[in-house]
């Protein structure tokens, strides 16, 4: 089958559906195997399909394209409904950027969806009930890729977590429990130490799954959550969280599901959708008809699902079930038990297709029913905020005196003014001033809270105990003061009240 042309339908029209035109990418090691294997496949079940092939990956990497994708594979991703993406390789060395990364953010691909099964006994594992997916939010979180060095000793990378991010991830996690039959949706954050960026993801979870009563829900702290997942699997579901948190936790399931080759993933966005699989370009096994090309095909299957094409996808997996009942199994699958015969990338392919039409005698087989109700998320306009400027946190490059924070406190005192004060100094967000621990090491990055001399106790958080507002004019006077003095300030945040409640958090002891 040669790129660029249409997939002609079946005899029994299985989708009765037009075809659909998408772009695909090999990419790179593996990626050219696998997609082969993949699209011969799609051919002989029928996919209603027209491919435009892009170059993506090393190869554009080192033409000079900084992302790994070049202008005109971008307008193929816009004209098309989906792309169906091989693994790629980044070149060592500085100034490449993740493609993966740049592809879901300026597309907006925002859920990842990673479903994750296991096929026990024919795949090893321990847990042979596990049937979960794991929905991750994909622009935001520290994956916005913000960071500077800030002084000789400290870095920084910014963790941007927005409101309307938090709604539609969680909001389409419920959804597609209740499109797929799913019972429960159980949100990972870790809320009980960043309480503004993940408390935010925790609490608009709690506020979407009252609108989804029939769905249970939950709430696990990311680290013990994860520990679950790794000792009982089982017991989830869904699971919804943070970029970061997610990425590691879909490798984790996939791995004790018993293969990381097997999995697929899809991203959603509202007008594209880029589908591949988990694993990576293994160049070290690249063009020995090795590769296990399983993870892609299922990735496939989800595209064929998101397209519409339900029927064939079900034919697909039912047939790829059969293939690994029978024995037939790529080397990273092998078993002592279960194998018949150990084949390559394009005999497992051969396989599938002898297969198609068949369902599975062991394992549930997937019916080739009606076509999925698309998932459509309706944020809920945004209300507005009445917001207050309250102080400022002004970081310092500082290393005087020995680095004692007594110096620097009693210095930064007098430079407050009259309006101002001085209300704490951190260290990497230890309390060192006043009233500081002398064990406390200390960089040289510091941050110095300054708030208005009315400054009441904001431990209650009411609007009795709030501090009174400053100006923007006392905040930029109070940086020329720094600078005149000869104080190296690297960065301000201005700290606000939103709604009479405090958006910012408190320092150690204050």
């Amino acid at each position: 089958m040669s790129l660029n042309t249409i997939v002609q339908p079946t005899a029994d029209k299985l989708n009765n559906t037009l075809p659909a035109r998408i772009t695909i990418a090999e990419g790179d090691g593996v990626g050219k195997e696998i997609m082969k294997a993949t699209l011969d496949i799609l051919e002989a079940a029928g996919a209603q399909l027209v491919y435009d092939k892009i170059e993506i990956g090393e190869k554009m990497y080192l033409q000079g394209h900084t992302s790994g994708i070049s202008a005109d594979a971008w307008e193929s991703l816009r004209r098309n409904k989906a792309f169906l993406k091989g693994p790629i390789t980044t070149p060592q060395g500085g100034g490449y950027k993740s493609l993966n990364v740049t592809i879901r953010k300026t597309m907006g691909l925002y859920a990842n969806v990673r479903p994750c099964r296991a096929y026990t006994p024919y795949v090893e594992s321990h847990f042979p009930n596990m049937d979960l997916v794991v929905i991750r939010e994909n622009e935001e979180d520290l994956y916005a890729g913000i960071e500077h060095q800030q002084t000789p000793e400290v870095v920084q990378c910014l963790k941007l977590v927005s409101r309307p991010g938090c709604e539609r991830i969680v909001r389409y996690a419920f959804e597609y429990a209740r499109v797929n039959g799913r019972k429960k949706v159980t949100c990972m954050t870790k809320d009980n130490i960043m309480k503004h960026t993940d408390g935010m993801f925790h609490e608009v979870f709690r506020e979407v799954a009252k609108e989804y009563p029939q769905i249970k829900s939950e709430h696990y702290i990311i680290d013990i959550g994860a520990a679950h997942l790794a000792d009982n699997p089982e017991r989830f579901d869904v699971i919804v969280t943070l970029n970061l948190y997610g990425d590691i936790i879909s490798d984790i399931t996939a791995q004790v599901a018993g293969s990381v080759g097997l999995g697929g993933s899809s991203n959603i966005g509202d007008h594209i959708a880029m589908f591949e699989a988990i694993h990576g370009s293994a160049p070290d096994i690249a063009g020995k008809d090795i590769a296990n090309p399983s993870g892609l095909l299922h990735a496939a299957c989800m595209m064929l699902e998101h397209l519409g094409q339900n029927a064939t996808a079900a034919k697909i997996m039912n047939a790829l079930l059969c293939t690994l009942e029978d024995g037939i199994h790529t080397a990273d699958i092998a078993s002592e038990n279960y194998t018949q015969q150990r084949v390559g990338t394009q005999g497992f392919a051969k396989a599938v297709i002898e297969r198609l039409g068949k369902s599975p005698r062991r394992f549930k087989a997937l019916a080739a029913t009606a076509n999925n109700e698309p998932i459509s998320i309706q944020l809920k306009p945004a209300l507005p905020v009445q917001k207050e400027l309250m102080g400022m946190d002004v970081f310092l490059d500082w290393t005087g005196t020995e680095r004692d924070p007594k110096v620097l406190g009693r210095q930064l005192e007098e430079l407050a003014g009259t309006e101002l004060q001085l209300k704490m100094i951190t260290n990497r967000g230890v309390k060192v001033y006043p009233n500081g621990m002398p064990e406390t090491f200390c960089t040289d990055h510091w941050r110095c809270r300054f708030v208005s001399t009315q400054y009441v106790d904001q431990t209650q958080n009411t609007a009795a105990t709030r501090t009174a507002p400053v100006t923007y004019l006392q905040l930029v006077q109070l940086l020329n003061r720094l600078h005149l003095a000869g104080l190296n300030f690297i960065k301000t945040e201005n700290l606000y009240d939103m709604n009479g409640k405090r958006a910012y958090s408190l320092g150690q002891g204050e």
